[in-house]
């Protein structure tokens, strides 16, 4: 049976709406724009796709169909990968447990993605690998109900990147049948032959230690010598955060190298400990150490992360005008609200409490995201 999905119509949004916040859905939308002859058109798409007139999705392998304003069956093509190529991308899934997990978790990680490219197993289209069909008059390639279809379909890929595995040719249950087949243990001996194992007999114990020799460890200060007693609290804390820091190692196959000040911030977030400023600890909470540093620090970032950030600004705000901007260095204040660029390319909200900025979200890749 043919894998396909079906996903409701999207009702009607407003002007300032974005498209394509995470980085896989806004590689979708770029190759149907670099496709585009007529930016014309591909507004009127923009603009179509909020009017709440474009029908139910249906996603299947290799296309992406729907129904526009119940007259056009408007129909985008995707190329589907060959066997071959998705036994190479389940490898390349299988060989890191974070992968898995990631992909479980709605998420596509840039790595993942290029160690597939590596393998030659294009994930993300590229410019000509969408083919739009569509029966209205308009000979636009896209036409906007082409365009309409695939800035919303930016919203089903965001939501979840198995619609992206979908189109190009592999089911999400297929995709997990097929990753826990390679996952299954070899099978292991049935066991040693009993004779033999009784044979062997039961080896002598040790001898107990003596006990008229006392030792302390030199190095440790008379506070933590072996006479001293144990904080238990504080003993659960550090045992909760390496079991954290375990889990973090585990689906990411790294950590990060932190400061002294970052992990006490990172414990006191972590924890509900009540040894870091509020406000640090917050921003922790929202971002990390970036969110972190967001807080603490101002720096430049390079000119084009500046300019792709203000033309998404305006874009969000089609058919009205955008709020205006002070802007320092990666600080753009906004009226009683201030987005601040990390480092890990996203944009941090802080909002102003007592004469101080204060973090107020989670960050956005779009900083008009944060407007709304």
């Amino acid at each position: 049976m043919t894998d396909a999905r079906g996903f409701a119509a999207f009702p009607r949004q407003r002007a300032g709406a974005r498209f394509a916040t995470s980085w896989w859905g806004r590689a979708w939308v770029q190759a149907m724009e670099d496709t585009s002859l007529d930016h014309n058109l591909l507004r009127k798409g923009r603009a179509y796709a909020k009017t709440g007139r474009l029908g139910p999705i249906t996603v299947s392998p290799g296309r992406i169909a729907a129904v526009a304003e119940t007259e056009y069956d408007v129909v985008v093509r995707v190329e589907q990968l060959t066997e071959a190529a998705w036994e190479r991308f389940l490898d390349q899934v299988a060989a890191k447990a974070g992968h898995i997990a990631a992909l479980l978790d709605r998420d596509m990680p840039h790595e993942l993605v290029e160690a597939a490219e590596d393998a030659a197993v294009p994930l993300l289209p590229a410019v000509g690998d969408l083919e739009p069909e569509c029966p209205c008059p308009d000979w636009g390639h896209p036409c906007e109900h082409a365009a309409a279809l695939c800035y919303q379909a930016s919203w089903l890929l965001d939501a979840d990147p198995f619609v992206l595995l979908l189109m190009r040719g592999r089911g999400e249950r297929d995709l997990i049948d097929a990753l826990q087949l390679r996952q299954a243990p070899a099978a292991e001996p049935a066991g040693v032959p009993v004779v033999p194992a009784y044979a062997v007999g039961v080896p002598p114990l040790p001898g107990p230690p003596p006990y008229d020799v006392a030792y302390t460890p030199p190095a440790l200060e008379p506070s933590l010598s072996t006479n001293a007693a144990v904080d238990v609290a504080a003993l659960a804390v550090l045992a909760a955060s390496a079991a954290a820091r375990a889990r973090d190692l585990l689906l990411r196959g790294e950590l990060p190298d932190l400061t002294e000040h970052q992990d006490h911030i990172r414990l006191a977030a972590d924890h509900d400990l009540a040894t870091g400023p509020e406000q640090a600890v917050q921003a922790w909470r929202y971002g990390g150490a970036d969110g972190l540093d967001a807080l603490e620090r101002a720096w430049t970032p390079p000119r084009r992360d500046l300019a792709r950030a203000q033309a998404l600004l305006e874009s969000g705000w089609e058919g009205e005008s955008p709020p205006r901007v002070e802007a320092w260095r990666n600080r753009w204040t906004l009226g009683p609200l201030q987005l601040r660029y990390g480092r890990d390319g996203r944009w941090y909200p802080f909002t102003l409490r007592e004469g101080e900025w204060c973090p107020s979200g989670p960050p956005e890749r779009d900083p008009s995201a944060l407007l709304t």
